[in-house]
């Protein structure tokens, strides 16, 4: 990893593509952008009409001539040229004439551990195609592992379980890589369905696109708790009427409903334990698992680890940029690999 640090810390900016939000770190400055990864274009004339959170709010209630696209699926970019324009605008004029100024601009990126290559061409086009000249492309897991503080480089075992909207990844790593790893398709967006579907078969209840994350975060707040409300009041549309109307839904279903897609994580979990060395899972045994990505704050999911590994679970205090603020930290130079010994040697 040493080579990789050293060439890091020539980047002068970096990027997590996330299928949720896109994010950028700025070297010197910090982050510089932490917007929704959607763009609203006219598809009569091709013109980008809004981005980021702007476009996010357009979703469901744009006229036909008017789409709201995603260029990010999965943590990979499925639409290069709209992943560019939307970069493009969320950077501003004033960012990229100070990135235009370098004389050989250099890019970091995350790419999810799986990625195949040809997802990730297409990161290094995207940004290839904003100037840079170089791109290095980082671990999702590294990064986040590194962003959220865990001692990666040092020869101890650290679980890193990193919550994205449409996947969830885990892995265990040592002496800064990873030693074994597996990537799940169920994330933040797979509850959101399981939610909407309940509501659907349950209570007859259509709910707004907009309104199902909001509802999920309500939720979390206190009423899917022992100690929370017993039923919880929610606005949708009558999927009979079309109407307008009002339920009293039981958190107790949804806690239930949640859980239900989150077990192919715990599954996951087993799985890369199973294939870690003894001693690095002697190691997780104190240290525990730690949660970062912006679905590790689904409601119940910290519970649902603890009980399953018996190890202690951690939430890192801002999970949803730990892994662009990892990237941070190797293009600022604050991460140094583990140095050898010589003064003893003969």
């Amino acid at each position: 990893m040493t080579d990789s640090l050293n060439q890091l810390r020539r980047c002068h900016f970096a990027v997590d593509l996330g299928a949720a939000r896109t994010r950028v770190y700025l070297k010197g400055t910090g982050l510089v952008v932490d917007q929704p990864s959607a763009a609203a274009v006219n598809t009569r004339t091709g013109a980008l009409i809004a981005v980021g959170e702007s476009a996010e709010r357009m979703t469901g209630r744009t006229p036909p001539y008017i789409r709201v696209v995603r260029p990010v699926s999965g943590g990979s970019v499925v639409d290069i040229e709209m992943a560019q324009r939307m970069l493009r605008h969320l950077l501003g004029d004033k960012i990229r004439r100070s990135l235009r100024r370098k004389p050989f601009l250099r890019a970091a990126a995350c790419t999810p551990h799986d990625a195949d290559p040809l997802a990730q061409r297409a990161t290094i086009e995207t940004l290839v195609g904003l100037g840079a000249r170089r791109v290095e492309l980082v671990d999702t897991l590294i990064a986040a592992a590194v962003g959220c503080g865990l001692p990666v480089e040092q020869p101890e075992a650290t679980m890193v379980l990193v919550c994205g909207a449409a996947a969830t990844q885990i892995a265990v790593l040592s002496l800064g890589a990873i030693v074994t790893a597996e990537r799940i398709s169920v994330g933040g967006e797979a509850v959101d369905r399981a939610i909407v579907q309940h509501l659907r078969h349950q209570h007859e209840l259509m709910l707004p696109s907009q309104s199902v994350r909001p509802l999920q975060l309500a939720l979390s707040g206190n009423g899917l708790t022992p100690h929370g409300p017993a039923s919880t009041e929610i606005h949708g549309r009558d999927v009979a009427t079309g109407l307008a109307r009002s339920v009293h839904v039981d958190t107790a279903a949804v806690r239930d409903v949640i859980q239900t897609p989150l077990t192919a994580v715990l599954d996951g979990i087993g799985k890369v334990l199973r294939d870690c060395p003894p001693d690095l899972v002697a190691d997780l045994s104190d240290r525990g698992v730690m949660m970062v990505g912006g679905s590790a704050l689904i409601p119940g999911l910290d519970q649902m680890v603890r009980q399953a590994t018996g190890m202690p679970v951690h939430i890192a205090e801002r999970p949803d940029v730990c892994a662009v603020q990892g990237l941070g930290c190797m293009l600022e130079g604050e991460i140094e690999p583990i140095a050898l010994d010589t003064s003893t040697t003969n």
